[in-house]
């Protein structure tokens, strides 16, 4: 009798087929990419264009505050909306005040109606950013959980490339400009996810696609898989978006002498080399596992912060950003992976608590920070934020060990 071997690339009979992203994360990459070449676009010309208004570097640090501060105030109520509403209707709301808020900045009179623009745009960004999250999660199963997540962040990351150097452009034009792009792009955003999102899911799907029930909050809470992820989140939001983006800047002009275009280009070489290992985070955070992916990446980026504030050359630093920005393709990934894992489809609480341990950490890193560096140096101020760092590695040694996946 005759064997018959299989090829490897062959499926056997009866055995299951590799999952395959789902619509509603394909939808969602592309509205992220949307969503982030609009923000892009903003984010060089806001101070300039605050500054026209004829206020002070305290207003306009307001004014950038005023969004993170809204998003951590709307967070927590994100959740029992998307409870009411699903994660389509609550996604495509939040999207429009965004819209809505950035139009309007661009005709603002005076400094405090840009002031509460700027706050009420940070509201609906909560909802965007929370709704998007809970659907994609809940929506993947745990086996493709980190791809379906590293998809997601892809579009943010090619949208903030791209956005920046379009903004450079639109800014030729006049400086209001930008808002009503930035409003154009989130119109398109906001009108696919309501054409394109399925229904919302009171249920998530296990790795065969099985319906599971719902996790209670109070369970979420107590598994350390959620709150590894959430100290990691805050050391995210404290070093990454606080520390690095604040003091990086001002660190390049004062002590290594160089003109402030060459932070920009520091940070793209970052950008790229994040994009590029992205991919290969994502299927390592789904094959080996959520634990190990947090441990290493976290205990990585502590050694490169730490070594930041002793670079002797932007050659060096950029080497030493581009390191951080291999280790971020992971810290933005398992993270979340792992909050999946422990909330399944738990509704939008889990997702909006994750949430506000970035923006938290956001809002006091880079006040800490900048008043380290003023009193102390600038070592002790990137030393706190790779401590946090350490310890996010260290408490996720407590997370259970995965089984390796194919």
């Amino acid at each position: 009798m005759r064997r018959i071997r299989l090829s490897s690339g062959a499926t056997r009979p009866g055995a299951a087929p590799k999952p395959r992203l789902s619509r509603e994360v394909l939808v969602l990459g592309v509205i992220a990419f949307f969503v982030m070449v609009g923000f892009g676009v903003v984010v060089p010309v806001l101070p300039v264009y605050v500054r026209s208004f004829g206020v002070g570097n305290l207003e306009i640090g307001a004014v950038v505050s005023a969004f993170a501060l809204m998003r951590f105030v709307a967070s927590p109520f994100c959740g029992r909306l998307i409870d009411w509403a699903g994660e389509r209707a609550i996604l495509a709301t939040g999207i429009g005040i965004v819209a809505l808020s950035s139009g309007l900045v661009g005709v603002a009179q005076n400094y405090p109606q840009l002031l509460l623009l700027r706050g009420a745009g940070g509201i609906g960004s909560a909802m965007f950013t929370v709704s998007a999250m809970t659907l994609l999660l809940g929506s993947t199963s745990p086996g493709i959980r980190g791809r379906a997540i590293g998809f997601y962040q892809g579009g943010f990351l090619l949208g903030g490339m791209a956005g920046p150097a379009l903004g450079g452009l639109l800014a030729t034009i006049s400086l209001t400009a930008p808002f009503f792009f930035y409003a154009g792009t989130l119109t398109v955003a906001g009108i696919l996810g309501l054409l394109l999102l399925g229904p919302s899911r009171r249920t998530g799907v296990d790795e065969s696609g099985v319906a599971v029930p719902r996790v209670p909050f109070r369970t979420v809470l107590r598994d350390p898989r959620f709150r590894a992820a959430c100290l990691a989140n805050f050391s995210q939001g404290w070093t990454s978006f606080g520390v690095r983006n604040a003091l990086i800047p001002v660190l390049v002009v004062e002590v290594l002498r160089g003109p402030s275009s060459w932070t920009g280009i520091a940070f793209a070489f970052a950008a790229v080399a994040q994009t590029v290992a992205l991919a290969p985070a994502a299927r390592f955070v789904d094959t080996v596992g959520r634990r190990p992916a947090i441990i290493g990446a976290y205990a990585l980026a502590a050694a490169t912060i730490m070594a930041v504030p002793f670079a002797p050359d932007i050659v060096v630093l950029t080497g030493l950003l581009c390191v951080y920005g291999i280790a971020s393709a992971f810290m933005g990934t398992a993270p979340a992976a792992a909050v999946g894992d422990a909330a399944g489809a738990g509704g939008g609480r889990p997702v909006a608590v994750f949430s506000m341990f970035s923006d938290f950490g956001a809002i006091i890193g880079p006040l800490v920070a900048g008043f380290l560096a003023d009193r102390l140096s600038y070592p002790m101020a990137f030393l706190i934020g790779a401590l946090f760092f350490l310890a996010t590695s260290l408490y996720a040694t407590r997370m259970p060990r995965e089984a390796r996946r194919a």
